[in-house]
């Protein structure tokens, strides 16, 4: 594992809806993860950018441990190498 990694991974987090709000700020409060959209169902998008990927079980599972939070599914994960990020970025 090279300590240049990055991992980007999406989650689905599904809330009961009263509290969605609460729980975007929670989520939003990590350093690690992004809220990018939400449904007054109960749905949350979130991405999540670490540099290892027990982080990545590790927000998740922090995630989950949250009061109205139902679940939280990986959609997807993605293993990069920050200088090809950079690259990629110019």
């Amino acid at each position: 594992m090279s300590k240049n990694e990055v991992h980007i991974s999406s989650l689905v987090v599904r809330a009961k809806p009263n509290y969605l709000d609460a729980l975007i700020k929670q989520i939003s409060a990590f350093d690690e993860a992004e809220v990018y959209g939400s449904n007054p169902e109960g749905k949350i998008v979130v991405v999540v950018e670490t540099s290892q990927q027990k982080f990545v079980s590790e927000v998740i599972d922090q995630i989950n441990a949250f009061e109205g939070v139902l679940s939280v599914s990986l959609i997807f994960h993605q293993v990069d190498d920050q200088k090809s990020l950079a690259r990629e970025c110019v």
